[in-house]
């Protein structure tokens, strides 16, 4: 067999693309499709196989005519080049597979499909394999089973040039154990978390070492610390171990809920193992908003002490942030803007509220019939798939006001310093610094293009020398997260110019 797997193209101007950032150190991507590299290894080892990224290049018919079979993985945002992908191959006549969160709930949305793997690939696609090689398979495959991710192979990294991107990937475990109304974690990977052991963490380090990577790594699971004990007694330890012994190559960062903050000794093991980033979930500083969609985590507790915390031990913080709960007041608009300078964190993602399908929130709203029919998968394309209970213009324009006032130089200027001043990386990691020649290329164009080009380019310049003279272990930090603000204004500023049209975002969904 020869095996063509496709990953379709994100749009291009949304915050978790980083491509306006991404140019200033010539990367293509942010992050691999580790679930298709994963797939890939799961298919007979002497089949042929080629991966297509669209994020990083061009999707030829000479591909998809050399295949026997195009593999199509793909998350809700991408639904859009997933259907030109389909249209594609049904016009060259290829046989498509497609499994992946995108199809998981509606996959009846895409006719020309011929077969789908569904659920965990663990379980199903060793089934379509088995009635593939006996000319009977069928068009859909699913479970609900949970897999035991002791069975999930290394991703096949030589389908991949890593030059084109500027992070690797690796998942440690599956599932998390809350229950957040909004989050369809638990419907596709279920509540409790199951993990990879402690061997098979050191051999996919091990892979992406040999393959001569020497950067960032980010952990993909949706709640990195949902198995404490396992984390400080096995994992941890062993990947200080390796990162020791290596001399630390990779930078490693993941995502984690707010109760990390709690335990400082788990904090310090991860900072020792080479983590620097953690992504939480804050979502609203409004106490009612947070008791609606059962965030509980997040409940009675200082969220901004708990981010300082964090970051004073060692791991910036990055959050992400949503409006337009029932709850929400019409000050959350201000609130949200006044928590998010005074906890500093940087990277602040803010999306209006969302219901994806299956989730609690969407059965929900469609009891109280107020779906809408359009779900694009982003939440920071100002598009709501639902009727919220507050105005839909001030939403609108309420979501537009936070956006333009945290991005914008001076505010968002005024955050990276306050994070600076209160961030205390480790001093224990001894690993050589390996600048290379993207990296003086980037903070060559970073003095011109937000140092002379951008307004507010006084603000740049101020946190520059400030930094460089009196925090200068933390410099080159501060000149990538001002890269970062760049990519954030240029998206915010497109959302920000788009006109609110009617009350709602689409036509009533059938009941």
């Amino acid at each position: 067999m020869k095996i063509l797997l496709v990953y379709p193209q994100y749009p291009v101007d949304t915050f978790w693309s980083f491509k306006h950032a991404l140019s200033f150190i010539s990367k293509k991507a942010a992050f691999p499709p580790l679930g298709l590299l994963t797939v890939a290894a799961m298919l007979p080892a002497d089949w042929e196989k080629k991966l297509v990224d669209m994020n990083v290049s061009r999707l030829t018919d000479r591909d998809i005519k050399w295949a026997d079979y195009v593999f199509i993985s793909a998350m809700a945002v991408q639904q859009k080049s997933v259907r030109e992908v389909i249209a594609r191959c049904r016009k060259l006549g290829a046989k498509i597979v497609a499994g992946g969160p995108l199809f998981f709930l509606e996959y009846e949305d895409y006719p020309g499909v011929d077969h789908f793997v569904l659920g965990e690939a663990e379980v199903t696609l060793p089934l379509f394999l088995e009635d593939l090689q006996k000319g009977c398979a069928r068009h859909v495959y699913t479970s609900e089973e949970r897999p035991d991710v002791s069975r999930t192979p290394i991703p096949l990294w030589h389908l991949i040039n890593m030059k084109h991107y500027s992070s690797m990937n690796l998942q440690y475990s599956r599932g998390c154990p809350f229950n957040c109304e909004f989050c369809d974690i638990i419907i596709l990977n279920g509540h409790v978390p199951r993990t990879k052991s402690k061997e098979q963490m050191v051999a996919e380090l091990e892979a992406l070492y040999r393959r001569g990577w020497r950067a960032g790594i980010f952990v993909v699971d949706d709640n990195f610390i949902g198995n404490k004990k396992k984390l400080k007694e096995e994992i941890l330890p062993a990947i200080i171990a390796w990162q020791r012994a290596k001399g630390y190559p990779f930078a490693l960062s993941t995502e984690a809920s707010i109760n990390l903050s709690d335990d400082e000794e788990l904090v310090n093991l991860m900072v020792t193992a080479g983590f620097n980033q953690v992504f939480i979930g804050i979502e609203s500083p409004n106490e009612d908003s947070l008791e609606e969609c059962a965030k509980l985590q997040n409940r009675n507790r200082d969220l901004v002490a708990s981010v300082k915390r964090i970051q004073s031990w060692g791991l910036e913080v990055q959050g992400g942030f949503i409006v337009g709960f029932d709850s929400d007041p019409l000050s959350i608009f201000r609130n949200q803007i006044n928590f998010i300078q005074k906890s500093g964190i940087v990277t602040a993602m803010v999306g209006l509220l969302n219901a994806p399908p299956g989730t609690r929130l969407y059965q929900r709203l469609k009891r109280e019939n107020r779906l809408l029919k359009a779900f694009t998968g982003d939440n920071t394309d100002c598009s709501v798939n639902f009727i919220p209970r507050m105005n839909h213009e001030t939403l609108i324009n309420g979501y537009k006001s936070i956006l333009k006032t945290i991005y914008a130089p001076k505010q968002y200027y005024e955050r990276v310093w306050t994070f600076l001043k209160q961030y205390n990386p480790s001093k224990k990691i001894t690993s050589p610094r390996r600048f290379k020649l993207y990296h003086i290329r980037a903070l060559f164009k970073s003095m011109w293009v937000m140092g002379v080009l951008e307004r507010g380019r006084w603000y740049y310049w101020k946190l520059f020398l400030a930094t460089l003279f009196r925090h200068p272990r933390k410099f080159p930090l501060s000149i990538s997260l001002g890269v970062y603000g760049y990519h954030f204004r240029k998206v915010a500023n497109k959302f920000v110019r788009m006109p609110v049209s009617g009350t709602s975002s689409g036509e009533p969904a059938e009941s």
